[in-house]
C-alpha cells in the first residue's frame, strides 16, 4: 500500500470531491472525447467544419474508402458531434455545434505549446 505524501486538508478534499464529475458525466465525457481519438475521424470533422457534405464527397475529398467513411460518420453521430439529413437518396452530414471547432483548435494550440 502507498504512503500518503501529505495530509490533505478537509476543505481541499471537499473541493476536489465537489469538482469531480459524476459517473454518468464521466461516461458521457469519455464518449464525447472518443470522437477525437482517431485520425480518420479528425479528418472527417475538419472537412465538416468547412461545409456540410455527403458520404461520397467526404470519401472523394479525403481519399477514404466509402465504407470506412460511413462507419466513422456513424461513430461520430453516435458520439453526438455530427448530425445528418436526407435529401432524396443522399445523406448529408454536418457538425452539430461550433464547440467542436473550439475543441479541435484548443487541442492544436495545446500541442503547439509542448
Amino acid at each position: 500500500m502507498g504512503i500518503l505524501c501529505m495530509a490533505l486538508e478537509s476543505d481541499k478534499r471537499d473541493i476536489i470531491l465537489d469538482y469531480m464529475p459524476t459517473e454518468k458525466e464521466l461516461l458521457e465525457l469519455s464518449g464525447f472525447f472518443s470522437a477525437f481519438s482517431d485520425s480518420t475521424r479528425l479528418k472527417i470533422l475538419s472537412a465538416l467544419l468547412v461545409s456540410e457534405l455527403c458520404v461520397s464527397d467526404i470519401s472523394q475529398i479525403l481519399r477514404l474508402n466509402q465504407t470506412t467513411t460511413s462507419h466513422q460518420l456513424k461513430f461520430l453521430k453516435n458520439c453526438g458531434v455530427v448530425e445528418s439529413r436526407r435529401e432524396g437518396k443522399t445523406i448529408f452530414y454536418k457538425i452539430v455545434s461550433s464547440y467542436i471547432d473550439s475543441v479541435l483548435v484548443n487541442g492544436a494550440e495545446f500541442l503547439a505549446c509542448l
